[in-house]
């Protein structure tokens, strides 16, 4: 399932490097948490939670049904 989500974030990532910001996956566990680390201007940006939730997650669920959800650390 690792490799899938990475190649998920792969596919978002240009998205958030065009705003100046960054995706980094931390950690899968086997209960379909994904944990990443927004960096960048993603870090600071007020509108983070959004783009973490409706934008990261819901790719990633779309992708991959494991997963059930993506948390900032």
């Amino acid at each position: 399932m690792r490799e899938k989500v990475k190649a998920v974030l792969d596919e978002v990532r240009p998205a958030l490097v065009a705003d100046g910001g960054d995706v980094e996956l931390v950690d899968v566990d086997d209960q379909g948490v994904v944990k990443v680390r927004l960096r960048g201007a993603c870090s600071g940006c007020p509108m983070a939670s959004m783009t973490l939730k409706n934008g990261i997650e819901r790719a990633l669920k779309n992708a991959v049904p494991e997963v059930k959800e993506v948390i900032a650390v």
